[in-house]
């Protein structure tokens, strides 16, 4: 049987848009240099990094990891929030939480984002191999 994780997050947009104008260390250990150079091209840069900011989250607590013992914001470096021709948003991971998915035998993630009302949430749905895992 196929097992399936999901994760869900929400990110007030102004938060996001405070820290990243008063800390652009923030963004550049947050955001991949393609994630921050997509959301800069955009009419209000804030609304898609607190996407991908949710995405990120999301993910995370799809694979049922949080932040502690990870060195901050370390984590959200392995998760990059990518664009297939299509325009859809789709998840890259890699380093330590490309190494927890293939222990969760994770085969297959849909990312869903969507923003409204100063708010930006993220949806994750991890598929995973039947066996051992989680």
């Amino acid at each position: 049987m196929i097992r399936a994780y999901q994760g869900v997050d929400i990110v007030e947009v102004a938060a996001v848009r405070r820290v990243g104008e008063r800390h652009e260390r923030f963004l550049a250990e947050v955001f991949t240099r393609g994630e921050r150079d997509y959301c800069a091209a955009q009419a209000d840069p804030f609304v898609h990094l607190a996407g991908r900011f949710a995405a990120k989250e999301a993910a995370m607590k799809a694979l049922g990891v949080g932040l502690a013992g990870l060195g901050g914001s370390a984590a959200f470096g392995d998760i990059e929030v990518v664009r297939r021709t299509s325009g859809e948003p789709e998840l890259a991971l890699s380093g330590w939480v490309a190494e927890v998915a293939g222990q969760r035998r994770v085969t297959q993630a849909s990312l869903s984002i969507a923003h409204s009302g100063g708010f930006a949430i993220a949806a994750v749905l991890l598929l995973a191999a039947p066996g051992e895992g989680r």
